[in-house]
């Protein structure tokens, strides 16, 4: 009896002992499930997180604030972030680094960086001769690039965020300008790299707000559509957005709410920055006419005045929003000598009268890339901090033609909740409410090739031929395969940005290269002398635009396809091994290629191959891609095809030969050139 009893107490210790092992992998487990998003603004960010019994909340920093100053001042041996780094700014203007973001992916030669220089003289901008891009030189010993400093950034908002969750957080979303380009985001990519963080997605700031506003409005929306403008004006740009809202039907989840991403329109230095200089100035002119004519130097040539005086412009602009006029005043301006000057709204609004102007530009261009008009806009919605002057709020109203501007969304925290929801998606350890999301491209994007034709015998000429890849507004993620039908030996092709028309020549100007890269194919011709008794189906490259609107060229492949008589026994082997030759290469089914569907474009509508007119299985496949939304909220409904591009090839051309004979089956093989990014 008393051994039975000794067994039955081991026993329990054993089971308790694996219980205790389960809380702890559990409680092990919990610990890194907390994800965070960054809301990165010109003035300030806005971090937020998602954690097991916290559901998006916005961090508070050290100061108990939502909101922290985008600034960083370097030292020898010290960095300062924040509202720490913001208070030094006073002291030493030149190590206080604030608005970088600008200088992201610009090269030397770019009218920002010159705009920058202009703005804040007190820093010493230096050229960088390897990436023909600028450096901050805070010292003779110190110097930073752009991507440097925002990665510093990003790690002090990764350590809120821990502070605030009090666990380690790796995954995080962050917020973009919509009209960030492919080097703009690269570098965003690279200062998050420098700060250890995984980013799940760079998402849109404008699709972003949509997002949180569509989420906590989830059932208002309907299978009828709703057209919503967000006008967003920040402290250094200005983005106007046409969404619409519906309910949708996806395959796995019934009907759910969608939103689509209709029109864009923006103005990269209209925002809250660019009046706050204005009044910056009109006081430095009012502090040296009150002293004219007395010892005191120009306080234009003192940065650490400078400094205070743009302080004071931010603080006046402000108040002046709630009043018809205040007293700037600031103690000890410049060699101890106090500056009080009374400023007007008036004044204000007289300063910054060309500014006004340009408020509706935003909305025309968005009506226009959405081809829509103002009627069909149900509703104008105000994002941003710039948005509280009255004035742009007038001009604003008369513009758009409604009875009233929508203040229902939290101007500040709309985008750092869109996106922290769409964190909590993406990283798929919450179980969150299907959104479907449509983000649209703003920048399209093709390839460009040049031929030897034969136009009569003997006469031969060069053709320069272009294929749009991915078309203005149309949605992304997506995959696209473009086939070259006519060559049989190495070649060249470029991958550029596409029509840029809508763009003015200033902003042609700041965008720069419109060439993204120059891809050199080696290995074809010897491809086509290895398999000689094979039928070329075209070198094929495959390119994606993923999540966060960035391009990449996965592979470029030349398939060859022959068709096999065999006996029926023998037919299911040689099938097996077609499928395993065209798997090596990369020619089966991915879940990359499940995920975001893959579409064709042709070199030649002549030469039908994979996705021409000529196969209308495919046709009716990318058919559904467009109109069947997925489950998945952290992307557009993308398409669903049962496998690769190839594998729908296969297809086709067993169904065109299965008339001929029962026992001929095609096997495909695929010599494989490169797999990069660029």
């Amino acid at each position: 009896m008393a051994a039975t009893v000794r067994r039955q107490r081991q026993r329990r210790r054993v089971c308790w002992a694996l219980v205790a092992v389960l809380l702890a992998d559990l409680l092990a487990l919990s610990d890194t499930l907390a994800v965070m998003s960054v809301d990165l603004g010109s003035e300030s960010m806005k971090v937020a997180i998602v954690k097991p019994g916290v559901p998006m909340e916005i961090v508070l920093n050290k100061e108990s604030r939502r909101k922290t100053p985008v600034i960083v001042t370097l030292k020898e041996n010290e960095r300062f972030f924040g509202d720490s780094a913001a208070s030094m700014a006073i002291k030493n203007p030149k190590a206080t680094l604030r608005y970088f973001q600008h200088l992201l992916g610009k090269q030397a030669d770019n009218p920002h960086v010159a705009l920058y220089q202009a703005r804040f003289p007190e820093h010493e901008l230096t050229f960088d001769p390897q990436r023909q891009t600028v450096h901050f030189q805070i010292s003779p010993q110190l110097q930073f690039s752009p991507e440097e400093v925002l990665g510093m950034v990003l790690n002090y908002s990764r350590s809120l965020a821990e502070d605030f969750a009090e666990q380690p957080i790796k995954d995080a979303v962050i917020t973009v300008p919509v009209f960030f380009n492919q080097a703009e985001r690269r570098a965003v990519l690279q200062a998050a790299r420098m700060a250890g963080l995984k980013v799940l997605q760079l998402i849109n700031d404008n699709t972003a707000t949509a997002l949180s506003y569509g989420v906590f409005r989830r059932k208002d929306i309907n299978t009828t559509a709703q057209n919503i403008m967000f006008y967003d004006m920040g402290s250094g740009s200005t983005v106007c957005t046409i969404v619409t809202y519906q309910t949708v039907k996806t395959k796995e989840a019934g009907m759910q709410p969608q939103l689509q991403i209709r029109g864009v329109g923006f103005d990269r230095t209209l925002g809250g920055l660019e009046m706050e200089l204005r009044l910056r100035e009109h006081l430095a002119g009012l502090f040296n006419e009150q002293h004219k004519g007395q010892r005191t130097k120009d306080v234009r040539e003192n940065p650490r005045a400078m400094a205070k005086l743009l302080r004071e412009a931010n603080r006046l602009k402000t108040v002046l929003s709630a009043n018809a006029d205040h007293m700037a005043q600031i103690e000890g301006l410049i060699d101890d000598v106090d500056f009080k000057a009374k400023v007007t709204r008036v004044e204000f609004e007289e300063l910054c009268a060309d500014l006004f102007e340009r408020v509706p530009g935003p909305v025309q261009q968005a009506l226009q890339s959405a081809e829509m008009s103002l009627d069909e806009i149900e509703q104008v919605i105000l994002v941003g901090g710039a948005t509280r002057v009255p004035k742009v709020q007038e001009v604003l109203l008369k513009a758009v033609g409604k009875e009233e501007l929508g203040k229902n969304i939290n101007a500040d925290e709309a985008a750092a909740m869109g996106a922290v929801y769409q964190a909590a998606v993406l990283s798929k350890a919450f179980k969150v409410k299907p959104f479907v999301v449509r983000d649209a491209v703003v920048y399209p994007i093709l390839v460009e090739f040049t031929r030897e034709v034969e136009e009569e015998p003997g006469v031969h000429s060069l053709k320069h031929n272009k294929r749009v890849l991915f078309s203005r507004m149309g949605p992304y993620p997506q995959r696209k395969v473009i086939t070259f039908n006519r060559y049989s030996h190495d070649f060249n092709f470029h991958i550029n940005y596409g029509d840029l028309g809508f763009l003015g020549p200033e902003d042609l100007r700041v965008f720069g290269s419109q060439n993204l890269t120059t891809v050199k194919l080696k290995g074809v011709g010897d491809s086509f002398k290895k398999y000689t008794d094979y039928e070329s189906k075209g070198i094929k490259a495959h390119f994606n635009l993923d999540e966060s609107g960035v391009l990449s060229l996965d592979r470029v492949e030349s398939v060859f396809e022959t068709l096999v008589e065999d006996s029926p026994e023998e037919e299911s082997t040689l099938t097996k091994l077609g499928n395993t030759i065209s798997s090596l290469f990369g020619g089966g089914t991915t879940p990359d290629a499940k995920e975001n569907g893959t579409d064709t474009v042709q070199e030649e509508e002549e030469s039908p191959a994979e996705g021409s007119k000529d196969e209308p299985g495919e046709q009716l496949e990318l058919k559904e891609e467009a109109e069947a939304p997925v489950k998945d909220a952290s992307q557009p409904p993308p398409p669903e095809p049962k496998g690769d591009a190839a594998p729908e090839g296969e297809k086709a051309t067993e169904k065109e030969n299965g008339d001929k004979s029962e026992a001929q089956k095609p096997v495909v093989c695929r010599s494989l050139f490169t797999r990069f990014g660029f």
